[in-house]
């Protein structure tokens, strides 16, 4: 129809096949967990070493990348996980478009949940150092200043601790759902099973 803008023809063949990079903005959140991930010693935080035999695995690495972008988006199932590594271009940029299956991702979580904890942990503390978490110090040099000082805004050293446990609660809370979402998930799909 003429007067509207029209999409590109789905198999018109690019001369030049364009970057993957190029989809994926320099201030794009997925690039904070990918130098974030890439600066973590991994080994030290109790993640296992590849196997010597067998088929090679997914990184630890590029497994965690896709949990925290995960954690970051509110994706909440690892079937989700899977399905969004297949065709969201950020995640595909951020794993190098690897895409493992559901089984893959889950089994990562099980094997390594207190080292996911402690990553998602360091996550949110750089978060809040780097700004993009707000939280702050401010200090008054004696003079009046009319000011609104409610229970949101004051953070004494308890108030600072409990914040850290609801962080760590939500972190808590982020995995369990992915457990409770794998488990009905597994239910329905051996359902669909049984009927044919």
């Amino acid at each position: 129809m003429a007067g509207f803008i029209e999409g590109k023809d789905r198999r018109e063949q690019l001369f030049l096949p364009e970057c993957l990079d190029d989809y994926v903005t320099e201030d794009n959140p997925a690039r904070v967990v990918d130098v974030f991930i890439d600066e973590l010693d991994l080994r030290a935080m109790g993640f296992a070493a590849a196997a010597a035999t067998g088929r090679p695995g997914y990184s630890p690495a590029t497994m965690l990348k896709l949990y925290l972008y995960g954690y970051l988006n509110q994706v909440q199932s690892s079937r989700r996980l899977e399905r969004e590594a297949g065709r969201n271009v950020e995640l595909m940029w951020l794993m190098g478009k690897l895409a493992p299956d559901f089984k893959t991702i889950a089994d990562f979580r099980r094997d390594n949940g207190e080292a996911i904890r402690a990553v998602c942990r360091q996550f949110v503390l750089l978060c809040r150092k780097i700004g993009l978490i707000a939280g702050g110090t401010v200090a008054v040099d004696g003079s009046r200043f009319k000011a609104v000082n409610t229970r949101d805004r004051n953070f004494t050293p308890g108030a600072i601790r409990r914040r850290m446990e609801q962080v760590d609660a939500s972190i808590e809370r982020y995995l369990g759902m992915l457990d409770t979402a794998d488990r009905q998930e597994d239910d329905v799909a051996q359902m669909r099973v049984s009927r044919l």
